[in-house]
Formats: C-alpha cells, structure tokens, sequence
C-alpha cells in the first residue's frame, strides 16, 4: 500500500499500535487478576520498564523493516490471540509478543532483514531467547504466516478507520474504546476485545 510509504503514516500508525496494545495489556491485566493464567516463554518475571510506545518506536527505528510488517505483525498477534486463548496478550508479555511478531514478520515478508541476534539486542534479551520465542510463536501461530492480500487490506483499513476516529475524537475531547480482533474468513470486525 502506497500510504504506508508516507513518512507521516507509520509514526501514527506506531502510536496507535502501541495505544491499542497498551489498552488490551491493562484489559488482560485486571480480567487475569481473576482468571488463573498460563504463563509462557513470552512472559516476564516483571513489567518491563520501557512502554509500549517506546518499545515500538525502538523496534521502528532499529529494525529496518517495511512499513507493512507491522500490519502483518498485528494480523500475527491477533491470530496467535485467538489460536492461543490461554495466553492473552498482557503487560507481562507483549514486548516479547511485539518484537517476536515484528521479526517473524519481517522475515516473511521482506526480502533483507536482519538474523535473530541483531533482533535480541533491539528488543532487550538474549539471542537464545530471541530463538526460543520465535519457535514458539511459529508453534502458536500453527506456522499460518501468510496473508492474503484481502486480510491485509481489512486489517490496514480497520486501522485507518481507527486512527481516524481516534484522531476526531482527540480533538473533540471524546475518549476511544479500542477493539482489536478481526474474523479472518469474513473480514469482518467483531465486538471483543483480543484474547478477553
């Protein structure tokens, strides 16, 4: 899509990525409280230090990938979300979903990238992790990986939409409630939040 080579396209699209992430992580966080919770991989033995924003910023300007790697990287999240109901996406976990998904996304989709030490160090863990988490997002994902032209398009429309509401409403004083999960087969939003 020709829009996301606009330079003014992916600092918001990377704001509003890590703004709907962070408000599902906080969702996840207060639903677990109540839920026992599988923990994974992905997890941390603590909340990360660095918000989501800036997270995905580092990852942005570090890893070098297309701009609509972090489409895919969202289809891939949502799809691991719903394959992996057990695991929702929380503030324990979504750096290391995040920069997995960007990588994974990266490798399939463009023709350069970078190997999975150069990703360890953007994202802040080991090269051994690095690996592990790769696997198991694969094993998670059921090595789905591609998309269609179709279920990139709803996902990129439905951000659009999104970013457009949430710029109005900002500037109408409103707040947002963000949903983020998509039917694949139909292209259709649905009313849940990922992985409630």
């Amino acid at each position: 899509m020709a829009e996301l080579e606009n330079p003014n396209v992916m600092p918001n699209l990377i704001t509003f990525l890590s703004s709907l992430l962070q408000e599902v992580a906080e969702s996840n966080d207060a639903n677990c409280r109540s839920q026992a919770q599988k923990i994974s991989v992905f997890h941390g033995l603590s909340r990360p230090t660095i918000s989501i924003q800036n997270y995905l910023d580092r990852i942005h300007k570090f890893a070098n990938c297309s701009p609509s790697c972090f489409i895919v990287a969202y289809v891939y999240l949502d799809r691991f979300s719903q394959k992996q109901p057990s695991l929702p996406i929380d503030s324990f976990n979504v750096h290391r979903l995040l920069i997995t998904s960007v990588m994974v996304a990266a490798k399939f989709m463009d023709d350069m990238c970078y190997n999975n030490a150069y990703y360890a160090k953007v994202g802040g863990i080991n090269t051994m992790e690095m690996n592990l988490l790769e696997v198991d997002f694969l094993f998670g994902l059921g090595f789905e990986l591609h998309v269609t032209p179709n279920t990139f398009h709803a996902y990129y429309s439905y951000l659009q939409r999104q970013m457009n509401i949430a710029e109005s409403s900002l500037s109408l004083g409103r707040s947002l409630k963000l949903q983020l999960c998509f039917n694949e087969e139909d292209s259709s939003h649905q009313k849940q939040q990922l992985a409630v």
